[in-house]
């Protein structure tokens, strides 16, 4: 399939946040990426390379993994064109990198790729918390190189890039969390780069985003595991019981336990800052229920109902 659009480098991109003057962005050919490079593709690593393939957003798609067994399995796969066995021959070459290994790993390829990077190479990320990749990740990267954080919204319980999608990206939020001192073309480029994977880009700062996330998909998570972990010590024939109601609360609740230890870590202050409002709004539930306060909790109901309903299809 044809790209939705021309990807063109953005205009008048130049390395000014390392003083480089006029660092021709190396990512595009043509308005076509000449290499697009993956590290450590997983769920969404692999659908990067799989969406760029459908629209025909690089010429060449490489890609490395840890594991020796996946780069095997990896090189008999038609959406990408190389393996490499270390992520330092994998990057050669490359315009633009995508650093789609697990949240606490990001930061050691990136600095284990740092001195291989030629000015003008791109870097982005899929880690679901910024403000410590974003701000280590920048530090990692050689004068005219630039690490432009992102983090799409696209994840789920199931993992492995042998869940992998081209559609995966599609009307799904990705944030783009430039620091202040990132170059503004790199953010354009790489803004645009998720655009024609299918996202629909948001772009603001790595701390604001970690308060949303710790919100809107961290503090989910917390919730769906407790209450797992509540019904887990009653009987086990209760689940056989259950209907869409609990399968939809709790799907999340089978996400790999390793990956939400490290998000956890990394984002541990906002996520206790969001779990203290969460409580006060159970304590307030609780005290209406105890109180036979049905006013309030009708209230709380319709107010719950009413965002509900306002989520887009």
């Amino acid at each position: 399939m044809g790209r939705r659009s021309v990807l063109l480098p953005p205009a008048g991109f130049a390395g000014v946040a390392h003083g480089l003057d006029n660092v021709a962005p190396r990512a595009f050919v043509e308005g076509v990426l000449a290499q697009l490079t993956i590290l450590a593709p997983g769920l969404l690593g692999g659908s990067v390379a799989k969406a760029a393939r459908h629209y025909d957003l690089a010429r060449r798609i490489v890609l490395w993994s840890r594991r020796p067994e996946n780069r095997v399995r990896l090189r008999t796969q038609s959406w990408c064109d190389e393996v490499r066995d270390t992520p330092e021959e994998a990057v050669q070459g490359a315009g633009l990198i995508v650093l789609a290994a697990p949240v606490d790993r990001i930061i050691t390829l990136a600095q284990a790729i740092g001195p291989h990077l030629a000015p003008g190479t791109l870097v982005t990320d899929v880690g679901s918390v910024k403000a410590e990749i974003t701000r280590l990740g920048h530090a990692a990267m050689p004068p005219g190189v630039h690490f432009v954080g992102a983090h799409p919204m696209a994840g789920s319980e199931k993992t492995g890039w042998e869940n992998a999608s081209a559609s995966l990206f599609e009307r799904r939020t990705c944030f783009v969390t430039p620091r202040r001192e990132t170059d503004a073309g790199a953010v354009e480029a790489v803004v645009r780069f998720w655009h024609e994977l299918g996202a629909e880009v948001t772009t603001l700062d790595p701390d604001t985003h970690d308060e949303i996330v710790a919100h809107i998909s961290h503090l989910p998570q917390v919730v769906a595991t407790n209450l797992c972990h509540l019904l887990a010590q009653k009987s086990h024939t209760w689940r056989n019981y259950a209907g869409g109601g609990l399968r939809d609360t709790t799907r999340i609740g089978a996400g790999d336990p390793t990956m939400w230890v490290e998000i956890l870590k990394q984002n541990r202050e906002e996520v206790l800052r969001a779990l203290r409002q969460f409580e006060d709004e159970l304590h307030t539930f609780q005290a209406a229920l105890t109180n036979r306060d049905f006013t309030e909790i009708r209230s709380r109901l319709e107010r719950g109902k009413a965002y509900r309903d306002g989520f887009r299809p």
